[in-house]
């Protein structure tokens, strides 16, 4: 797994990994919340894009497959006697909704948008965890990790790929360089911190 693969332009501050190490609790604790997200998100997208067939069967199992996740990082939290606490902003995922918004407009175009964020969101989430599963010293947090990752690559396609099933290609891909410099653009001055997934 690549950052050419995943499409990013720019890769995670090579500090990260290391301070996050440091601070696997606080990780696991922010990471928890970034599934549950995810599952949220798509129960979203399912009950706004109900009548979107190949939408809602697709993002389905992923609904399923987010909240599973969630539960294995709770198990992971419980094996260390660290409470879940409660959820922390998360500035990564704030900034590419505020900068990537689309006025309302054209609902697929709308869509696609929404479908490019998540998949943003999956392509640096898998990005982080291959990190985590290569650099960190606990052999179980990296299977762990190497696991959640292949999964999370799987849920970055199915955003692409519904996005091209309810718009030409060609517009999505020109949509997806214009997200993919806005996430560059914001990791760059993000602050480097331990204690967030993104």
């Amino acid at each position: 797994m690549t950052l050419t693969t995943l499409g990013l332009e720019l890769p995670t501050d090579p500090r990260w990994v290391n301070i996050a190490e440091m601070n696997i609790g606080d990780i696991l604790i922010d990471h928890a919340y970034c599934e549950q997200k995810a599952a949220s998100s798509c129960i979203s997208l399912i009950v706004q894009y109900s009548d979107k067939e190949a939408l809602v069967e697709t993002l389905t199992p992923v609904v399923a497959e987010e909240w599973g996740h969630f539960q294995r990082v709770l198990k992971e939290l419980r094996r260390r006697n660290i409470p879940l606490g409660r959820q922390r902003k998360d500035e990564y995922v704030n900034q590419l909704r505020s900068r990537l918004r689309r006025p309302v407009g054209d609902q697929n175009e709308q869509l696609m948008d929404n479908l490019l964020i998540n998949a943003l969101i999956e392509a640096r989430s898998c990005e982080r965890f291959k990190l985590l599963s290569e650099n960190i010293a606990d052999e179980g947090l990296q299977k762990f990790y190497r696991e959640l990752m292949i999964s999370e690559a799987g849920h970055y396609r199915n955003f692409i790929e519904l996005a091209e099933t309810y718009l030409p290609a060609e517009r999505v891909r020109a949509r997806w360089k214009e997200f993919l410099a806005v996430e560059a653009d914001i990791m760059a001055n993000l602050e480097v911190r331990g204690d967030r997934m993104h």
